[in-house]
């Protein structure tokens, strides 16, 4: 257990994009609003260490956002590669 403790991943949860011109980001400002491509209520994209691996939904509980993973993505075994895996 102590060596799985040492692996690190980085968890990311993607809401939606947006393209925009390079001048229109430069000219916002504080507080200002992109609207995304997604709609509230769209699966949001969970990557770990910049690979899908889920899908899920934002949740509201009070003050605190979370995320309920409503389907796990299927990888084939022949997809990871070798210099993905990092030796400890």
């Amino acid at each position: 257990m102590a060596t799985l403790e040492k692996i690190k991943v980085e968890i990311s949860v993607v809401l939606g994009g947006q393209t925009m011109p390079i001048h229109q980001l430069l000219r916002m400002g504080r507080g200002a609003v992109i609207e995304l491509d997604h709609s509230a209520d769209d699966d949001v994209d969970i990557l770990a260490n910049n690979l899908p691996v889920a899908k899920g939904q934002v949740v509201l509980k009070g003050d605190r956002v979370t995320v309920s993973i409503t389907e796990v993505l299927n990888r084939p075994a022949s997809y990871r590669r070798l210099d993905d895996v990092v030796k400890i």
